[in-house]
């Protein structure tokens, strides 16, 4: 019978959950319980999962704490993947270092991705990079290779240093061609297209053009005054001035910088900032104010001159203007930006990646979900949101026991 577990381990490893099943489906022995878990999350069943992999952990027995801990990582991934990012990283850590005590280093530094990925999912990629480099550098299986580089490319396109995430995606996809797992591979190409999509607009004296990520990493060490709407900031080469508090200003940087050298007029600096149909005395005033606070904001960077029209921006020192703008205008871009992975998020989950409330967070999914941008299943606390279609599944999850020893 045991060569029945050692078969079905070897074929989730393979990414075969059906063979697993075939061999094990009918067990309920704490090993085929582990087993039938990971099949039936590689087959998206996350529900069914996870309650099978609990009932693995406390199935074996307290001279077992390996395999308990690897059922907890395993648990750990699926939450990952359920986007559930208040899953109690704790446990994981806790998990880990039975591992490592153990001397199952490959499934701590499987544990450590997990951490790390949810740290980039966090918008924490300090932390994420960290997490890597208490791993080490450990000789890992493929499958797990593949994970660490992907995390590493993650942590390089945070930070636009597109040459390091290609180099990682390569890394990445030679090492799921070694782990012969369709899955992975999938997903690695799937990462290598954030490369060679357009990640931004880039809009210059009234014209705008798509930008690559390579092109958004080449503009942050051009020397043109870039107004850039993804950090609500105005900067030329080391001066920063950000503007995120105060939207009025941004939105009067904006327009200044994409009609320059051009002035713009008063009345379309007034739709622009205060959203006023029809400008009066009122609103002439205001903007005069507003107008003197952004000078005094940007003095460092530029001057913003009055002129017989309207007003016009005069940069310092540099002879280009850019606005980088986002691929597309949305109001709650940064929400549609997390459900573009095609993974099920839970609001909970979305507001701790965008660092707001709960309750703002599930007013723009309503809003977005009346316009059919997103949309929902389940009820309750099992509600998860996504971009239609299609739900994910995991990709590497790790096999809960010793099962691969003959």
């Amino acid at each position: 019978m045991e060569s029945l577990i050692t078969a079905a381990a070897r074929a989730l490893e393979a990414g075969d959950p059906l063979g697993a099943l075939n061999r094990i489906a009918l067990r309920n022995d704490a090993p085929s319980l582990a087993l039938r878990g990971i099949a039936m999350a590689q087959l998206g069943d996350l529900a069914k999962a996870k309650t099978l992999l609990r009932s693995a952990a406390r199935a074996f027995g307290p001279r077992e704490a390996v395999a308990r801990a690897r059922c907890v990582v395993a648990e750990a991934e699926i939450a990952l993947v359920s986007r559930d990012l208040n899953w109690p990283m704790k446990a994981l850590a806790a998990a880990r270092a039975t591992l490592e005590k153990h001397g199952d280093l490959a499934n701590a530094a499987h544990a450590g991705h997990i951490e790390a990925r949810r740290l980039l999912l966090l918008g924490r990629p300090d932390e994420a990079e960290r997490t890597l480099a208490e791993l080490g550098a450990l000789i890992l299986p493929p499958a797990s290779q593949v994970v660490r580089e992907l995390v590493v490319a993650g942590i390089a396109i945070r930070r636009l240093r597109t040459k390091e995430a290609r180099a990682a995606l390569g890394r990445a996809a030679g090492a799921a061609h070694l782990a012969r797992i369709p899955a992975l591979a999938a997903e690695v190409e799937s990462a290598s297209l954030v490369l060679d999509t357009p990640a931004a607009r880039l809009i210059a004296r009234g014209k705008e053009r798509p930008l690559l990520l390579g092109e958004v990493e080449a503009l942050a060490a051009s020397k043109a005054l870039v107004v850039d709407t993804f950090h609500y900031s105005v900067r030329n080469g080391g001066i920063f001035v950000s503007l995120g508090t105060r939207p009025v200003l941004f939105a009067l940087a904006r327009h200044l910088a994409q009609s320059w050298p051009a002035d713009v007029s008063r009345e379309a600096l007034i739709a622009a900032a205060f959203r006023a149909r029809h400008a009066d005395e009122s609103h002439r005033a205001r903007l005069r104010v507003e107008m003197g606070r952004l000078r005094a904001k940007l003095k460092p960077l530029a001057d913003v001159t009055a002129t017989k029209q309207g007003f016009a921006l005069t940069p310092h020192k540099t002879r280009d203007v850019l606005v980088l703008a986002r691929p597309i205008e949305e109001k709650h871009a940064g929400i549609l930006a997390l459900l573009s992975d095609g993974e099920p998020w839970s609001s909970s989950a979305l507001a701790l990646a965008l660092d707001t409330s709960a309750r703002t967070v599930q007013r723009a999914l309503d809003e977005l979900a009346r316009s059919s941008k997103v949309q929902f299943f389940g009820h309750g606390r099992a509600r998860r949101w996504m971009t239609p279609p299609v739900p994910g599944f995991p990709t590497g999850l790790l096999l809960p026991a010793p099962l691969l020893k003959t």
